[in-house]
């Protein structure tokens, strides 16, 4: 059996991602997240608001006796109040970076510390974003929080493959952690983005042109996309990912 633990099931990619993975009785989902929008024999739900750390902190992943794969899907994220710096308000900045960085951080080191000695394949994903690389007028926190999850996943990667040296006669598995960035997906983020006002975000024009020509991807092919990608891992070469480099 196949368990996989999503982030921000209710919604977007990570509720099409749940459902294209419940399409086979060998996988089992486990969300995470503040609602429920899904109803299935082999679906299960934890509700938790990853924007409360003593919640977050309180988490606890399940051992399951029988799993060939266990994987950790950190797919929620918030782009926020969409405003320059110094208009910002304060618990925004902190709840964001909570759910964007600091429970997928919390979550990998729980999911590593459980299934540390699991012989199954064990694999952590983090849901990554081009806004991690290239500064965005208007999103400070959103770019520097996905900038942060993926050196987290760099130094993660690092610590595994040092383990893995240094434990070559270990019978126990190693984890695979990667980033992988979806591109432009047409959910309730980018409405959000719509939104926004031009005098906070100088590429408006820019999302609501992606919309208007069909440029933003369907999340139902982009969860397809991440399970093909994922149902190989040996193909891919870096830590740090676009599922557009797999077309």
């Amino acid at each position: 059996m196949n368990y996989y633990y999503i982030t921000g099931t209710s919604r977007g990619i990570g509720k099409a991602f749940a459902d294209y993975l419940l399409d086979s009785p060998s996988n089992k989902v486990i969300g995470i997240s503040r609602q429920r929008s899904i109803e299935h024999p082999n679906y299960r739900h934890f509700y938790l608001d990853l924007s409360d750390s003593i919640a977050l902190a309180g988490f606890k992943f399940e051992l399951h006796a029988n799993a060939k794969k266990i994987y950790l899907i950190n797919n929620a994220g918030t782009l926020g109040f969409i405003r320059p710096v110094g208009k910002l308000d304060a618990s925004v900045i902190i709840k964001n970076y909570t759910l964007n960085l600091i429970a997928p951080s919390v979550l990998t080191n729980a999911f590593i510390n459980c299934y540390d000695t699991v012989d199954a394949e064990k694999v952590i994903v983090n849901i990554s974003s081009g806004a991690g690389k290239v500064p965005v007028d208007g999103w400070a926190v959103y770019c520097a929080s996905k900038s942060g999850i993926d050196m987290f996943s760099r130094v993660v990667d690092v610590e595994q493959k040092i383990r893995a040296e240094h434990a070559s006669k270990s019978v126990h598995k190693s984890f695979k952690i990667f980033s992988i960035a979806p591109g432009v997906v047409d959910t309730e983020m980018q409405s959000e983005i719509r939104k926004a006002s031009k005098d906070d975000f100088s590429r408006l024009e820019n999302f609501i042109e992606y919309k208007v020509n069909n440029q933003l991807s369907d999340p139902a092919t982009v969860s397809r996309k991440y399970f093909d990608i994922l149902n190989n891992t040996d193909r891919i070469k870096d830590v740090l990912s676009s599922i557009k480099d797999y077309d």
